[in-house]
């Protein structure tokens, strides 16, 4: 059986064409996390999509970094689900509206793709990669965008979009409040991370404890005449 008739690499292609399609019909700019998070995705599949062919395996590269994508996106999912759209049901948009584009776009960006990582990162090898000692590296990149962002603000006040979340903007609460969004937001990334590396050890130890093949008896030499 060859790589290229091996599920993985069909699926790991499946998310090149989510994230790449998200963001092809996507008008918002590199100010989003949202779509900072689906370039680093759609690069790094990209990669693992190119590396598989090219070594014949079905194991993806860089185990760790597949980690740290993985929680990107998982906060990009949470975050647009659960605070910017309140838990709205995005299924509507799809098939009515004026921004149908707009809406693709953002389902793929902020659901399919997500959770088409998530699964990957479940399912698919390699298993048992990332570490704890991982995770402040990987919350570095979500806290390094709301310093950035906050830091541009105040050099740059008249640049457009200077505040893409309402949880960035100390504009009504002020910098007291930004800050306190941001350590609640890092306090749940955390928990996040800590369910991204502990899923990762869980299903390691489920696929150690599945039983053996049973092996076939040897086959009986026959009996002499």
């Amino acid at each position: 059986m060859t790589v290229w008739t091996r599920p993985a690499l069909w699926w790991r292609t499946a998310i090149v064409a989510s994230g790449g399609l998200g963001l092809i019909l996507s008008n918002s700019s590199l100010v989003y996390f949202t779509i900072e998070s689906n370039v680093l995705t759609l690069g790094y599949f990209i990669g693992a999509v190119y590396w598989m062919v090219k070594r014949g395996t079905v194991d993806a590269p860089a185990p760790r970094l597949r980690g740290a994508v993985t929680l990107y996106l998982t906060i990009t999912g949470l975050v647009a689900h659960i605070l910017l759209e309140k838990g709205a049901n995005p299924l509507p948009g799809l098939v009515s509206g004026p921004d149908m584009l707009q809406h693709w776009s953002s389902f793929l960006l902020h659901y399919t793709t997500p959770i088409m990582v998530m699964i990957d990162w479940l399912v698919l090898k390699p298993r048992n990669a990332s570490r704890w000692r991982d995770l402040p590296l990987w919350l570095a990149f979500p806290l390094g965008y709301a310093v950035v962002t906050e830091t541009r603000a105040i050099l740059f006040p008249d640049f457009p979009l200077k505040y893409p979340y309402f949880f960035l903007d100390p504009g009504t609460e002020g910098y007291g409040w930004v800050a306190g969004q941001i350590a609640q937001l890092t306090v749940e990334f955390v928990v996040l991370g800590v369910l991204v590396i502990g899923l990762d050890r869980l299903g390691t130890k489920l696929a150690r404890r599945r039983p053996e093949a049973v092996e076939e008896p040897a086959a009986q030499e026959p009996v002499g005449s």
